[in-house]
């Protein structure tokens, strides 16, 4: 069996972002996860265009738009709560690539790590994400999110459908 890597950048040649693009893109992965780690759920919705999809696995359906990532964001931080864990949210290893001049294809591997109070961090999951993310009033925001987890084979890479501009 050959392995193959679950989510592939297009091809070598593709055009990447400016340097000031890139910098803006790895500052909105680094905001998303403390945004949401820190339980400020309407701030990292924002982070997302106004009708956003959000879809992985790990949950019973997508998410769309800004009152449902909102509620999701929230039902996150009650769930560690109610574990009694932290949870972090750990981007690594972000490509990007132009798909126009106010679009990109990110690709991104994120862990979730929990440590329980008093106890020692564990990963609970790994994962790679695969985002179409666009200028929205000048601002670059995630407007379709799929996430395909290690343990389950998919190979998928294309963003969730649904994800407006």
């Amino acid at each position: 069996m050959e392995p193959r890597a679950p989510a592939e950048p297009s091809a070598p040649d593709s055009a990447e972002p400016d340097s000031a693009d890139l910098a803006r893109i790895h500052q909105l992965y680094n905001r998303q996860s403390h945004l949401i780690d820190g339980g400020r759920a309407a701030a990292w919705a924002a982070t997302f265009t106004a009708d956003a999809t959000f879809d992985s696995p790990s949950y019973p359906a997508p998410v769309t738009g800004t009152a449902a990532l909102t509620a999701f964001a929230e039902r996150f931080t009650a769930t560690a709560e109610a574990d009694g864990a932290v949870r972090r949210h750990v981007v690594t290893n972000l490509v990007a690539e132009t798909e126009g001049p106010d679009a990109l294809r990110v690709l991104g591997y994120l862990q979730i790590v929990a440590t329980p109070r008093g106890g020692e961090p564990r990963t609970e999951r790994l994962t790679t994400l695969t985002d179409r993310v666009v200028r929205d009033e000048g601002t670059w925001r995630i407007a379709a999110r799929r996430i395909r987890r290690d343990d389950t084979g998919a190979t998928d890479d294309t963003p969730a459908p649904g994800g407006g501009s």
